[in-house]
């Protein structure tokens, strides 16, 4: 079994391949999203995002796109929020999805729209069938493998949640004693390790520190 990173461009062509596809990926209004959970049944898509961005406009942009089915949207924090949305699928999207669904490869959550507009997940799988399903991708999506290790290269959902900003800055913190009894270092050094600006730092620290602290405790049964 392998574990393989890809991330797959549209080449702006988003909209060819689904409406919904186009918003989460392009849209001004969406800073960052990920795509957590999904049911695909061939002509529909169930699909659970976390989206950091601005909820009116994104509820705005759902309104307006036919093949949105039903949606639900619960806040998250500051400027974030949870996305359910029921799609009627495209030819496109049927046929990128059954490019995983019709194999044994698993696709490991979340997957990240990046962005540059690219989308970025993890896949396990055997070697010949995660070969397979790249080369079934319909056009005009493309894909290029940035990772390729065993199963211990699978990536954690808790840190998939974080931007590579806020990664850098927990990592920075932890490596330079800001989480220390007592604390051994202050957003400054963070920020010089990051090379931005002290309220730069924190506010990635802050960013981070509550997603991480929302997964656990939903993960442990909270709410």
């Amino acid at each position: 079994m392998k574990h393989v990173r890809l991330v797959l461009d549209a080449g702006g062509r988003e909209d060819d391949i689904h409406p919904m596809y186009d918003v989460l990926a392009n849209a001004a209004y969406v800073e960052r999203a990920t795509a957590m959970h999904w049911n695909f049944t061939g002509d529909e898509l169930g699909i659970m995002h976390y989206v950091e961005g601005d909820v009116d406009s994104f509820r705005t942009a759902l309104e307006s796109i036919p093949e949105v089915r039903s949606y639900e949207l619960t806040t998250a924090g500051d400027d974030a929020f949870y996305a359910y949305v029921r799609d009627a699928t495209s030819e496109p999207l049927r046929e990128l999805f059954e490019t995983v669904t019709e194999r044994p490869v698993v696709v490991v959550p979340p997957v990240e729209y990046r962005e540059d507009g690219t989308v970025a997940f993890s896949v396990v799988g055997p070697p010949e069938e995660l070969q397979a399903a790249i080369d079934r991708l319909p056009d005009p999506i493309t894909a290029a493998v940035t990772e390729v290790g065993g199963m211990e290269a699978t990536p954690g959902v808790l840190e998939s949640l974080l931007t590579e900003r806020q990664r850098a800055a927990i990592e920075a913190a932890l490596e330079r004693g800001y989480y220390e009894i007592p604390r051994e270092a202050g957003h400054e050094v963070v920020a010089d390790e990051l090379g931005c600006a002290p309220s730069t730092a924190a506010e990635h620290l802050r960013k981070a520190e509550a997603k991480l602290l929302r997964s656990l405790l939903r993960r442990d049964g909270g709410d």
